[in-house]
Formats: C-alpha cells, sequence, structure tokens
C-alpha cells in the first residue's frame, strides 16, 4: 500500500520526512511521482486531480490537506470512497491564535489607530470592558467551539449559531435560520467561521450585514465566496460597519485595483488565518489510516449531505 501527496511540494517534503521516521511501511509519494498508481491506497490532496479514481482504482482513503474540503468537487467522487477533512490540532490551534487577534484588534479599536499613525494623529479612544462587548461566531464546529474556549477568558459575552442545535457553556447558543438575526440584533463582533456550502455562499451579504447593530464589526476566516466584497465596503463607507479583519477572498489574491488594499477600516490578510501543521496533521492522517484498517471510525469523516 503506497500514499500519495498533492499539495504544496515544500510542507510534502516534511510529510515525507515524518512518514519516514513514524511509518515507513507506507511507501511515501508526492506528487506527480506516484509510484505504481495499482499500489496507492491513500491519496492526500488540497485539489484532486481529474480521474484520480481511474488513475488510482484501489484507493481508499482521500484526505483533504485542509480543514475543509470546499475545494472539491464531491459529486465527483464514488459515493463509497470515504473522505477525510484535516481539522487536525495544527489548524485549530492557528484558527484559535487568530481570531483572537482580530477579535482584540477590533475590541480595541487597532484599525483606527493604525490610520491614525499613519495620519500623524494623537486620540485616544474610549476603552470598552470586553465584558460589555457583545462577540458571535457563525459556525460552531471544531474550531468555533476551540475559538469560543479561548474568547470566554476574556470575559466577552459569547454567542454562537450553527445550522443544528449545540450546548456550550458561556456560550448563548443560537440555531437554524430563524435565530440568525436574533443573535445578529446582539452582535458587537461577528466572526465568520462557516464551512463553504450552498447555503453559505453569499451568506455575508448586505441584509446579513444591516442586521448587525450601527458600529458592529466583522472578522472573516471562513471562505473567501461567503463575502459580498461591495456590501461591505458599502457597510464600512456609511459607518453601519465599523471595522473588518478579513483573511479569505474570492478571487485570491485580491486585483490590485481593489478597495480592500487601501480601506481604511480593513486589516486584510493573505489566508494566513491557519495552516495544516505537518507534524499534527501526519499524526492524525496516521491515525486515520489505523482507524480504517481496523473498521473503526474516521475522525473528521465528510458527509457528503452537509457538504463538510
Amino acid at each position: 500500500m503506497a500514499f500519495v501527496y498533492k499539495a504544496d511540494p515544500v510542507r510534502g517534503a516534511e510529510w515525507a520526512r515524518l512518514f519516514a521516521a513514524k511509518a515507513p511501511e507506507i511507501p511515501f509519494h508526492i506528487w506527480p511521482d506516484i509510484g505504481l498508481p495499482e499500489r496507492v491506497r491513500y491519496l492526500a490532496a488540497w485539489t484532486l486531480p481529474e480521474g484520480f479514481e481511474r488513475q488510482f482504482p484501489n484507493v481508499e482513503l482521500v484526505f483533504s490537506t485542509g480543514a475543509g474540503v470546499d475545494q472539491f468537487d464531491l459529486s465527483k467522487v464514488p459515493p463509497a470512497l470515504p473522505v477525510v477533512r484535516l481539522a487536525e490540532p495544527g489548524v485549530v490551534a492557528g484558527m484559535v491564535e487568530y481570531a483572537t487577534m482580530a477579535v482584540l484588534a477590533l475590541h480595541r479599536d487597532l484599525p483606527a489607530y493604525i490610520e491614525q499613525q499613519r495620519q500623524g494623529k494623537w486620540a485616544a479612544h474610549r476603552v470598552h470592558a470586553a465584558a460589555k462587548r457583545r462577540v458571535g461566531i457563525l459556525g460552531m464546529g471544531v474550531l468555533g467551539r476551540a475559538v469560543l474556549t479561548q474568547l470566554r477568558g476574556f470575559g466577552f459575552q459569547l454567542a454562537g449559531w450553527s445550522r443544528t442545535r449545540h450546548e456550550f457553556e458561556g456560550v448563548t447558543c443560537y440555531a437554524g435560520e430563524s435565530e440568525l438575526w436574533g443573535m445578529l440584533a446582539a452582535t458587537d463582533i461577528l466572526v465568520c467561521l462557516l464551512p463553504l456550502t450552498s447555503e453559505t455562499r453569499d451568506i455575508l451579504d448586505a441584509k446579513l450585514l444591516n442586521a448587525l447593530p450601527r458600529g458592529a464589526s466583522l472578522v472573516h476566516v471562513g471562505r473567501g465566496a461567503q463575502l459580498d466584497h461591495q456590501a461591505l465596503l458599502d457597510a464600512l463607507d456609511s459607518g453601519w460597519i465599523s471595522s473588518a479583519v478579513v483573511d479569505v477572498t474570492a478571487p485570491e489574491p485580491l486585483p490590485a485595483n481593489h478597495r480592500f488594499w487601501s480601506h481604511p477600516r480593513i486589516l486584510l490578510t493573505p489566508h494566513t488565518a491557519s495552516m495544516t501543521q505537518p507534524e499534527t496533521a501526519v499524526d492524525l492522517v496516521l491515525e486515520n489510516i489505523r482507524r480504517h484498517q481496523a473498521g473503526e471510525p474516521l475522525a473528521g469523516l465528510v458527509s457528503r449531505d452537509k457538504g463538510y
């Protein structure tokens, strides 16, 4: 049985070193070197090669090298072939760091101070206690719950929304379309951590942004196709939204003349909120291979119905 890695080759070299140390019995190949195609049982990829199921007729598991699978066309993956996403500890830790940084930056008016520095302006803004700031998270999966856990320590008033009902200590939980709007109306800083599905595409539109209180802020670390760029610009220019931290866009990278680059109320980063860490990712992959061979449930198995 062999393993093929098709993603960033620099990280692939780290995966190869870790496989050699932890699972030397599994031949490891970095695309386009695939070895003997009929021996390949496991494929890890950011994007799937066209016709991979014919190229690798004996493949048993497909891994996404990221925490999501929206970059896959699941309709082209045989229904019986398990697809696993890598919501591994390194990805989770990175997202917790970034989301916490972003929420605190907006809470303490960092975009305004950055713009004042550019202007040579010395002016203090009122400091509000975290206990009076309402932070809402869209998406209560592994990433959302980890971010909420971290933010809880600062004393923020926390809320979380998801498609299905959750219970989480210290967090007011909302579920379903009917409860979304009530949560938005009571949110000062909104963090989008939703997976990209047909239901969440373009969810951050004018209607949603206008459902937030005047002066609210946005942290967007979900997927680029969820955000209506013009709606955010209009909301910022009108003062309805005070500031935003944006890590994901569509397209990536943005065109050179896009207003996000220069808007004084936007902090823009190039899709770096979180990245799969080879050490923890390989451990999770090897554990899932073990589980698969033992007939046990897989960690991170994708539901075809949900799309994540």
